[in-house]
């Protein structure tokens, strides 16, 4: 059976790792085997390799650069990610960085990848700079898909200032997106929410789905995250 391949992309700030993260999460809940690659050589900062010992003691496979190239800003790919990529029977999550160099990366296996049939997923925060407004997330949109030579399948939202965010943020964030989505024929369905704010924003904002996100990453400056990681 071929299980999914979700490739997650997007900008700086955007909270596409966490989002990554979360979908390991919510497959291994459903009781599914799942692996997560971090493909991110642009963002030193918030990458899925940060939890992989974590999540590979629940029996989450974290595939990263290791040793002493952990932390490296470099490609040094895993030659383990293009045989994950062909193994069909568990569901393989692709974290990418949200820049045309970052994307880059993808065409190493873009043969694998097409041939197994993927989704690719576009988070994106309308108060981070770059997808502040529809022209510029429609410009990133299209110069995503010519680095990557992949189509974007789903816009997924995830407006937020973190402990400062409101739910008109949201609203308009999602009415952005919509915009977006019109144009572009890209489906949009989906909008997050970090843990402790769930309350203060709203259900079915114009019709989309909610999510809650978890919070794993965390600075390298802070102490230990509030799970621990």
């Amino acid at each position: 059976m071929n299980k999914k391949l979700i490739i997650v992309i997007g900008a700086y700030g955007s909270g596409k790792s966490e989002y990554a993260i979360n979908l390991a999460k919510l497959f291994k809940e459903r009781e599914e085997q799942v692996s997560l690659i971090d493909l991110d050589v642009v963002n030193p900062y918030f990458r899925s390799r940060d939890v992989r010992d974590d999540f590979t003691a629940q029996g989450i496979d974290v595939i990263s650069p290791e040793g002493e190239y952990g932390h490296a800003d470099l490609p040094m790919i895993s030659p383990r990610i293009a045989g994950t990529i062909r193994t069909y029977s568990k569901p393989v999550i692709l974290d990418v960085g949200g820049d045309p160099a970052g994307c880059r990366t993808l065409g190493r296996f873009i043969e694998d990848i097409e041939k197994r049939g993927y989704e690719m997923r576009f988070v994106v925060n309308t108060l981070r700079p770059f997808t502040s407004n529809p022209e510029e997330t429609l410009q990133m949109i299209k110069s995503l898909q010519t680095a990557s030579r992949l189509r974007i399948t789903e816009i997924i939202a995830n407006i937020n200032l973190m402990e400062e965010t409101t739910n008109e943020m949201v609203k308009e964030g999602i009415n952005i997106l919509n915009e977006v989505a019109g144009i572009s024929g890209i489906r949009f369905s989906t909008y997050l929410v970090i843990e402790g704010k769930d309350n203060e924003i709203e259900d079915n904002i114009s019709g989309k789905k909610k999510m809650v996100l978890q919070y794993f990453l965390q600075k390298p400056w802070e102490g230990i995250s509030r799970h621990g990681i």
